[in-house]
């Protein structure tokens, strides 16, 4: 199995049925390293060189988050922006990211058809998340899938495992 990093970013977990129980299947899983970004840094002051260094130890990626205002959480973005690192695009320079398996697992509270062109935000989940999405093309990171799980806070206990199933199983491909 893939060594793989959970870059985990939610503001409100206490309210997340749906996120806990991926949570507990990562700390329950050897090959995972959970990051709970908000539970790591409350105040935003990230220590961007020691998350740099970290990075490199992993070969695949997950970044799971809710869409928060139509957006990544702020304290994801502002990691993003803070340990992404352009020298990693120069020549010769090592680029923990380049080849890398990367999934991206999105929840909202948000229908389906809401976030569609005709639907009530006009805007998809791929198009809110688009400046993720366009950091990791960059980085020439390897996008697999990007799964979304629409209306997670009124999911049963059932629909919850299933979903977690189908991730697992994405990851096992």
């Amino acid at each position: 199995m893939k060594k793989t990093l959970v870059v985990f970013a939610h503001p409100y977990l206490e309210h997340s049925n749906s996120n806990v129980e991926l949570i507990n299947f990562y700390v329950r899983h050897q090959h995972f390293t959970l990051r709970d970004l908000y539970e790591e840094y409350p105040d935003f002051h990230i220590a961007a060189f020691r998350e740099r260094k970290r990075l490199k130890n992993y070969d695949r990626f997950i970044f799971q988050f809710p869409i928060i205002w139509f957006g990544i959480p702020p304290l994801l973005r502002l990691w993003v922006d803070e340990v992404f690192d352009r020298d990693w695009l120069k020549e010769g320079e090592n680029n923990p990211l380049e080849g890398k398996e990367v999934y991206i697992l999105v929840t909202t509270g948000g229908k389906e058809r809401s976030f569609t062109k005709t639907g009530t935000y006009k805007y998809t989940i791929d198009e809110l998340i688009s400046g993720l999405i366009v950091s990791l093309n960059v980085f020439k990171a390897d996008i697999k899938n990007i799964k979304i799980v629409y209306e997670a806070n009124k999911l049963s206990k059932k629909e919850i495992i299933l979903h977690k199933k189908e991730f697992v199983e994405l990851l096992n491909q």
